[in-house]
């Protein structure tokens, strides 16, 4: 029995054998480059490496520079823009205290007046739009205002609150699917909601930073207390070296201390505010007025400043440095090389044997 097994194994090894020799006798008439499969299977190899790039933090003090003259989601956006000039934006951070969030500007105050005026007359039927006023949810026109702020406030808001409504008492997978279910609806109410309700509070100062990107802080009414705040963060981010590049918004010259400690810790700081000569500007790598970062001209200037950082950079890796200790020692090893030699004679001296000169 062990024998019929035996010429039946080497009866498949065979067969197995006599397919493979065809395949082996082609493969001495093929040759390939080992360099090129390598190339082929790695493709990164060849690439250049990627150098990474600094991380940037923005710390917007908002009880001292307010965006009072220009729109917040504007400001904010331009401000990122600017800021991501220098690297990547990994942080923006805004602190205030309820008067700040609260507190309209004099210019959206006169629209405000302006737009109640434009209601007066289109109620009484004096004046007529040119273009109606467009719904963004469901597209309906209408040609006075106030129509069709009541439209917006008593159907969609009311669908709105019922959309958060169900979301808030859902739990599990039952609240993912209705984030889910919602989200475009949601999002589309948010984008239309801006242009017809006024908010409640402030000019929409939270909601529009909050739109742009920014984590914004709320702190107490006491005296500094946003200072206060944010220079803990700004320390707490340098202590945990989460970025190489720090944007201040501001003109607080309490912040001097922070900005000249961030620069020991060979840290790149900005600072955006309108005081030209201010302590801030003086003390900081670089300074721009928010006139330049709404018009782009401080993102173009954010070359040169990089440019010139890294020239610095490359200057501190090549300068000299006087080490007193390693200078001694090499001292030492000469005087130790010169005992060496005279002990030995001059270089033109000949040694004579005095044996064999005998």
């Amino acid at each position: 029995m062990f024998l019929k097994f035996r010429v039946i194994f080497h009866s498949i090894q065979s067969t197995q054998l006599n397919t493979l020799i065809p395949c082996l006798r082609l493969l001495r008439y093929c040759h390939f480059d080992s360099k090129l499969g390598l190339n082929s299977l790695n493709h990164t190899s060849t690439l250049a490496p990627i150098k990474p790039q600094n991380n940037v933090a923005i710390f917007w003090d908002l009880d001292n520079k307010p965006p009072n003259s220009f729109p917040p989601y504007e400001a904010a956006f331009k401000l990122k823009t600017a800021a991501s000039s220098f690297g990547v934006v990994s942080y923006m951070v805004a602190y205030a205290n309820r008067h700040a969030f609260s507190y309209v500007p004099q210019v959206v105050k006169e629209q405000r007046k302006e737009r109640r005026l434009l209601n007066q007359l289109e109620n009484k039927g004096v004046i007529k739009p040119i273009e109606p006023h467009l719904c963004g949810v469901c597209g309906r026109k209408f040609y006075n205002n106030e129509k069709f702020m009541n439209h917006f406030k008593q159907i969609h808001g009311r669908e709105h609150q019922k959309r958060l409504n169900q979301i808030e008492s859902a739990r599990g997978k039952r609240r993912v699917k209705l984030v889910a279910r919602y989200a475009m609806k949601m999002q589309k109410y948010k984008n239309a909601v801006r242009g017809v309700l006024t908010p409640k509070v402030g000019y929409g100062l939270a909601d529009e930073l909050k739109r742009a990107g920014y984590w914004v802080r709320t702190v107490s009414d006491k005296p500094q207390a946003a200072d206060v705040a944010l220079r803990d963060h700004m320390v707490d981010v340098m202590d945990k070296r989460r970025a190489e590049c720090l944007v201040l918004v501001s003109d607080d010259s309490d912040f001097v201390g922070v900005l000249k400690e961030a620069k020991l810790r060979c840290m790149k700081t900005v600072v955006v505010g309108d005081i030209n000569d201010g302590a801030l500007k003086r003390v900081a790598d670089a300074g721009f007025s928010w006139q330049e970062i709404l018009r782009g001209k401080a993102k173009k200037e954010a070359v040169s400043v990089v440019g010139r950082w890294k020239d610095q950079d490359t200057l501190k890796r090549l300068e000299w440095t006087y080490n007193p200790e390693r200078r001694k020692g090499i001292i030492d090893e000469g005087e130790a090389d010169g005992m060496e030699k005279d002990a030995a004679g001059a270089w033109w001296e000949l040694n004579s044997d005095p044996e064999a000169t005998s």
